[in-house]
């Protein structure tokens, strides 16, 4: 599978969750902009055959090399950026969540998630938006997940796809701020992740990103519950040159803390 097979197939998955990634791509394109892809970013448990270390080398095949690691430490999370083999293509944010820093009932949920895998299912690229795995979650085991980590309630059910993907501000030929982005996104009609501020990250970091609230969708959970969940979301960055001159590749943690809170169902509920 070629990289530009893999993004594509990607992209297939991605807007099917996530309708508004759709309006926005054409309504930048419809004003002549060219949509490059920054980065697409991923979700998995430590746990069963889905690890970090199980889906990088998906990642590796493509030609992708490991970057930097990162670590989120109130949202219990590890992650490690990766670099494409050409500047054109998208960069890969892949975290995992530390399922031992839960609780042991939460920690039961997962194991009990993660032992339905089959594990010739994770062996090709396919996995990487293969969706959920295992048997929907009822809704009281999602919300106990909730309680402790909306990072793993929102993979109990969502499984493993995009999380987003992410617009590059630096290839628009008319917007030179991801506020200006944010403010047409907004003139679609769609709400922006507010949380640590419209905009993450400043020059002097070197990145600056923004990034809508997700789509939501109804799911069914086990025992026939149907309720509506916050699904995926588009993500905005702009680089800035490093004291060498040179495009900064990697992503900021703090900043990425807050972009993870584009699928939180406490924070839309709050933004609306």
């Amino acid at each position: 599978m070629t990289i530009d097979q893999f993004f594509a197939k990607l992209w297939d998955d991605y807007i099917a969750m996530t309708p508004q990634a759709q309006r926005i791509h054409d309504a930048f394109v419809a004003e002549g902009e060219a949509i490059v892809n920054d980065h697409v970013a991923f979700r998995t448990f430590d746990r069963g055959p889905i690890t970090l270390s199980d889906l990088e080398p998906h990642l590796l095949a493509l030609g992708y090399t490991r970057f930097e690691p990162y670590e989120f430490e109130a949202k219990k999370l590890r992650a490690y950026g990766y670099l494409p083999p050409s500047d054109d293509q998208p960069r890969v944010f892949l975290s995992e969540l530390m399922c031992d820093r839960l609780s042991d009932a939460a920690q039961r949920i997962i194991d009990g998630l993660v032992a339905q895998i089959d594990a010739d299912e994770v062996k090709t690229p396919e996995v990487m938006w293969a969706g959920r795995l295992w048997q929907a979650p009822s809704f009281e085991d999602y919300q106990a997940l909730m309680e402790e980590s909306e990072y793993a309630a929102w993979l109990s059910i969502i499984g493993l796809r995009a999380n987003h993907f992410t617009i590059s501000v630096n290839q628009f030929k008319t917007y030179d701020s991801v506020e200006q982005v944010l403010t047409k996104v907004e003139s679609l009609g769609l709400g922006i992740n507010a949380s640590g501020g419209r905009i993450k990250g400043t020059p002097e970091v070197l990145l600056e990103q923004g990034s809508t609230l997700a789509d939501r969708a109804p799911f069914t959970f086990a025992g026939g519950q149907v309720e509506e969940i916050p699904t995926c979301y588009y993500e905005f960055a702009k680089r800035y040159d490093d004291a060498n001159g040179k495009l900064y590749q990697g992503f900021v943690a703090a900043s990425a803390d807050k972009i993870f809170e584009s699928t939180d169902i406490r924070g839309v509920a709050h933004a609306e």
